[in-house]
């Protein structure tokens, strides 16, 4: 799959891994086998899940990421190029192995459970081209994992913003980590989970209050079904998220995050950025298998949901 290189320029840092995931009837007790009634392998991780959606909605999606050498690395590689998405690798020589996710998907209720390495074994710092990576992208996701790379691309996306206009840098707020301190007050955009905390915060909208009370700017918190929440320049609303069977809950949230880079990329307003990224993530979950939901998403459907229901108060 070619790039279109007319197309904006998303550039996505942080974890990469090798998803295998089994779907199973329900998950083995201790010291119990089961046997499970289907198997998918894939490319996974926060940035690299977002940088799939991105290319599957007509964007150019640039994936900078620790893979290093080794069979996992090479699948993992070969799956993103597969989707579209340019891999830049900055440990290209590392012997470490590429991190691997086992991944359960419950029958019953769609809902996953993930054992993974995430970034923890690579040890990497940032390469001495990374403003040119990043330099002419129209929006930059950072996921925090990685945590050196992290900190350098977040601070080469803000001295472009502040040097050019561009481009706009969003946070995946997805689980806590110390780098986050340090990425917030860069971010325009942070996006958190529901479960999302700041340290010592109880609750997801004392967590929003805390990152608007820090000076982001732009502040989206998602609940799984429920509405979008969003809060931004003394305004704020919510957007409501179609209603779907849930089958398959494994990367909602990176479909979320990929649909929401490509939105801003494509200059709209908070609310429908929320509203596209809110109908991808929907559709994402009611098909089963990590990628058979990129067949049915049509590439105008972030176009589609512009008029998605919001309230603003």
């Amino acid at each position: 799959m070619g790039a279109d290189t007319a197309a904006p320029l998303g550039v996505f840092v942080g974890l990469a891994t090798l998803d295998v995931v089994h779907r199973v009837a329900s998950p083995p007790r201790r010291n119990e086998k089961v046997t499970a009634v289907r198997q998918d392998v894939a490319a996974g991780g926060p940035a690299a899940g977002a940088a799939v959606t991105y290319a599957a909605l007509g964007g150019r999606a640039r994936l900078i990421t620790a893979l290093g050498t080794g069979t996992v690395a090479g699948l993992v590689r070969a799956e993103l190029v597969e989707r579209g998405v340019e891999v830049v690798d900055v440990a290209p020589g590392s012997a470490v192995p590429a991190p691997v996710s086992a991944v359960q998907v419950d029958v019953q209720t769609g809902e996953r459970a993930v054992v993974s390495m995430d970034a923890a074994a690579h040890r990497v710092e940032a390469p001495a081209d990374l403003d040119e990576l990043v330099r002419g992208a129209a929006v930059v996701l950072v996921d925090g994992h990685h945590e050196a790379l992290a900190a350098a691309a977040a601070r080469s996306a803000a001295a472009e913003r502040d040097g050019r206009g561009a481009p706009r840098l969003l946070l995946d707020a997805g689980r806590w980590r110390p780098v986050m301190a340090e990425l917030m007050p860069l971010a325009d955009v942070v996006i958190c989970s529901d479960d999302f905390r700041l340290p010592g915060v109880e609750g997801s909208a004392q967590t929003a209050a805390g990152l608007r009370d820090m000076g982001v700017p732009t502040v989206v918190v998602s609940h799984g079904g429920a509405p979008v929440e969003w809060w931004e320049q003394g305004q704020s609303g919510t957007v409501e998220v179609p209603v779907v069977p849930v089958l398959d809950t494994l990367g909602a949230g990176d479909a979320f995050h990929g649909a929401y880079a490509h939105a801003v990329a494509r200059g709209l307003p908070t609310p429908r950025a929320a509203g596209a990224a809110a109908a991808v993530a929907a559709h994402r979950v009611g098909v089963v298998g990590p990628r058979d939901w990129l067949d049915g998403l049509p590439q105008v459907l972030g176009v589609q949901v512009v008029d998605a229901a919001v309230g603003q108060r």
